[in-house]
């Protein structure tokens, strides 16, 4: 847990699940984080050994981020984490329509209709 416990560390490991990505491309995909934040991330990630970086002998020089095979197995621990987080929101919208149905018949029931 303390690999994706950074801020942000979730969102960056999920951007590069599709594969490759230059530091741009993964500021535009998450866009609350600052440049300062990213850097500091990709930093980490790289340190324990979750992704790489390969500096591109182009001109001017480009920098893209990789998932390693580590990195590539903490997608599905992500997948879950979406997929709870999925039903969690579910849930909450269907208990708070089941409040605004018991409301309409509570109010109903007293001669009130309140929408």
């Amino acid at each position: 847990m303390q690999v994706i416990a950074g801020a942000w560390a979730p969102n960056v490991i999920w951007c590069l699940r599709a594969g490759p990505r230059r530091f741009n491309e993964l500021k535009a995909d998450i866009p609350p984080v600052s440049a300062k934040i990213l850097s500091a991330r990709l930093s980490e990630l790289e340190r324990r050994g979750v992704l790489t970086r390969t500096a591109k002998p182009t001109s001017p020089p480009s920098v893209e981020y990789e998932l390693t095979d580590l990195g590539c197995e903490l997608i599905p621990a992500l997948e879950a984490i979406v997929e709870v987080g999925h039903k969690l929101k579910a849930l909450r919208g269907d208990h708070s329509d089941q409040r605004a149905t018991n409301q309409t018949r509570f109010t109903a029931q007293s001669g009130s209709i309140v929408e």
